[in-house]
């Protein structure tokens, strides 16, 4: 049996956590690819300070690449992300700042 595919509006407004369970932010907006039409990135707001107040300054919200997802359902979970907010995980991307 196979699933209806979900719009992708559906994942706005949905809290994304680390996958040890960390309040991470909630979705506000997506960044896609239009020409591959794919979801490249997640626009998180309501952040966790304790996670993100170094990184942001002053910033309301930052992007997170759409690779560092690990499921979505009733919430978000990603990969590693307090690693790379505490600068344990040397080779990933930064993260973008939203203004």
């Amino acid at each position: 049996m196979t699933e209806e595919p979900q719009e992708i509006t559906t994942l706005v407004g949905r809290e994304v956590y680390s996958n040890n369970g960390v309040f991470v932010g909630q979705v506000e907006d997506l960044r896609l690819d239009v020409d591959s039409r794919s979801v490249t990135g997640l626009a998180l707001t309501q952040l966790n300070h304790e996670l993100f107040d170094e990184r942001i300054n002053g910033s309301r919200g930052v992007i997170i690449p759409y690779r560092w997802v690990r499921s979505v359902g009733d919430v978000i979970l990603v990969n590693g992300i307090v690693e790379r907010m505490h600068g344990t995980n040397e080779e990933e991307e930064p993260l973008a700042a939203t203004p």
